[in-house]
């Protein structure tokens, strides 16, 4: 099937190599080493940062945010960075119930407020876990219906005010602009087979919003990403009082 053939509908039979037990490991250490390259280029981070958490950082005193399936934990490190450059305090706690995932991310120089933990969201609900806010880079592709109702579900649990995952926007304009310009990063690593592998499993906005349930939305972020949002405004209130008294 050509790649514009498969770009019509999400290419669900497609497999990421970093996802097979078996696959190199050094070729995939090598990919979580470049994880931060194609996350600052591409996914959005430091946009959503100043739109979205800097405001809530600024009106309360701290606030805690999950990464659900944080692979090499950079997106983790970098939130934790920008809110310590912008005098707030924001801990951050990363899981992944990949081991290999967890064994990269916890290697990486100590960050204060950011820890990792292999575990998978359903495991922190057990616990009663709550978080000011849960976020989520690139992982939606990757479920099957049950699994994408159950960690939207575990996110609404885990969550006392806002939810973000971010994923890509299926198109045949993101397939070959990602082939042409990210190439160099897969010589040793996945990043680029695995990269054109997530784009035919990602979601249109269309099939994305007809796949979760009210009061989910979502929304564009940037020409490559979808935000799917659920806010809480009154648990964010709530939340400043708390903070405030």
């Amino acid at each position: 099937m050509s790649p514009w053939g498969s770009l019509q509908e999400r290419d669900l039979h497609a497999v990421e190599e970093m996802d097979r037990e078996d696959c190199d490991p050094r070729r995939l250490n090598r990919t979580y080493a470049r994880f931060p390259v194609v996350n600052r280029l591409l996914s959005g981070w430091h946009r959503t940062y100043r739109r979205r958490l800097r405001p809530l950082l600024a009106a309360n005193r701290a606030v805690s945010l999950l990464d659900i399936g944080c692979g090499s934990g950079d997106v983790a490190r970098s939130l934790a960075k920008w809110a310590r450059r912008d005098g707030f305090r924001l801990t951050v706690t990363a899981v992944d119930p990949d081991e290999r995932a967890f064994a990269f991310a916890s290697q990486a120089p100590r960050m204060e407020g950011v820890s990792y933990r292999q575990a998978h969201s359903s495991e922190l609900v057990a616990e009663g876990r709550t978080f000011d806010v849960v976020i989520s880079n690139h992982i939606l592709h990757h479920l099957d219906p049950a699994q994408l109702a159950a960690v939207l579900h575990d996110s609404e649990l885990l969550s006392r005010g806002l939810c973000l995952h971010n994923d890509l926007n299926r198109s045949n304009i993101a397939y070959f602009l990602f082939l042409a310009g990210f190439w160099p990063l897969g010589v040793g690593s996945y990043i680029c087979g695995d990269g054109l592998t997530s784009i035919r499993r990602s979601y249109t906005a269309a099939e994305l919003k007809a796949a979760v349930p009210a009061p989910w939305t979502v929304e564009p972020n940037g020409p490559w990403h979808h935000l799917l949002v659920h806010a809480l405004p009154q648990a964010l209130t709530e939340h400043r009082g708390e903070n405030r008294a």
